[in-house]
């Protein structure tokens, strides 16, 4: 049976492309007005839009390389131009011009970002380089540029709300945009059928602290985002010396890397010679150890060592 999809059910992707657009675009608006709780809403609202329109689009097998575009340019403005006229409109600027500078690296960084996130479309990859993203994505890069204003909304001023602080931290997230860190894609995460039921209860928690503390929970979720990072460079470089856990399950995973930890073999060391009697010992493949003279045992040689370095002599070389 062949399943024939209206040109209406064909372009809701791109609707909701053009919806998360909209979201983005309306923080500034909301800067403008000092409704920055809005502000930081609307690019979480384009987040999760962002999130849904490649997951309908493949669902529905509309994919186009139009909605591509489209998805690429709403997010250079959802999360690029909009957290950074957000910042600049909060803190404003002084003589110097510091605060432009950084919105506008921010900015721009994003557009490089997506620029190469779309040439590496093309590009064959490793499997295990599914899992992954080549920095850190777009969405989360606009929110985590948003921590300075969510931790000042939600604790007041303190030394997180600084000029030197907002800019440094601005610049550093703009580098991790661009940067080849690997973090983790969330679209290949699987949930084994065991941790369904727990999750949902996780998932009902998150939303529960949501609703009563939105700054503070999307905070400490920014900040687990970014602590995971050097957990995903190493499971990165794990999977690639490891050709055989590609393609496999989790558990299928934890058991080679559990067996190859315990099949580890220590680097064998080279028999101890005493100082005069090692000569001519290489590192070989094999740890052969040649030409070695005989000299007196090495509790004797000791000991005249000991007593040459009392009357202050040094030993002659044979």
């Amino acid at each position: 049976m062949v399943r024939v999809m209206t040109p209406s059910v064909r372009l809701l992707p791109n609707a909701i492309t053009v919806l998360a657009l909209c979201a983005g675009l309306s923080a500034a608006q909301f800067a403008l007005n000092r409704q920055f709780v809005l502000a930081i809403g609307a690019i979480g609202v384009a987040a999760v839009l962002d999130s849904l329109d490649g997951r309908i689009a493949r669902l529905l097998d509309a994919t186009s390389k139009m909605g591509a575009e489209l998805d690429s340019l709403s997010d250079a403005i959802s999360f690029g131009v909009s957290p950074a006229l957000v910042l600049y409109i909060w803190f404003g600027d002084d003589a110097s011009g510091f605060g432009w500078i950084a919105s506008l690296t921010f900015a721009v960084c994003i557009v490089l970002r997506l620029a190469r996130f779309n040439t590496l479309l093309d590009v064959e990859q490793p499997p295990y380089a599914k899992e992954f993203f080549v920095g850190v994505p777009a969405p989360a890069g606009g929110l985590c540029a948003l921590m300075p204003l969510i931790l000042t909304l939600e604790f007041g001023e303190g030394w997180w709300s600084s000029a030197p602080v907002v800019y440094v931290w601005t610049v550093a997230i703009a580098l991790l945009l661009i940067s080849r860190i690997p973090t983790l894609s969330l679209k290949t995460v699987r949930v084994p059928a065991k941790a369904a039921a727990p999750l949902l209860v996780g998932v009902g928690l998150a939303a529960a602290a949501i609703i009563q503390y939105p700054l503070l929970a999307l905070a400490a979720a920014l900040l687990v985002y970014l602590a995971h990072i050097p957990y995903a460079v190493r499971r990165y470089h794990w999977l690639a010396n490891h050709p055989e856990a590609w393609g496999v399950p989790m558990r299928e995973r934890r058991a080679i890397r559990r067996s190859t930890s315990r099949l580890r073999l220590r680097r064998p060391k080279l028999p101890k010679v005493a100082g005069n009697q090692r000569l001519g010992v290489r590192r070989t493949s094999t740890h052969v150890v040649r030409g070695v003279r005989t000299y007196p045992p090495e509790s004797q040689d000791r000991a005249r060592r000991r007593s040459w370095r009392r009357l202050g002599l040094r030993q002659r070389n044979r």
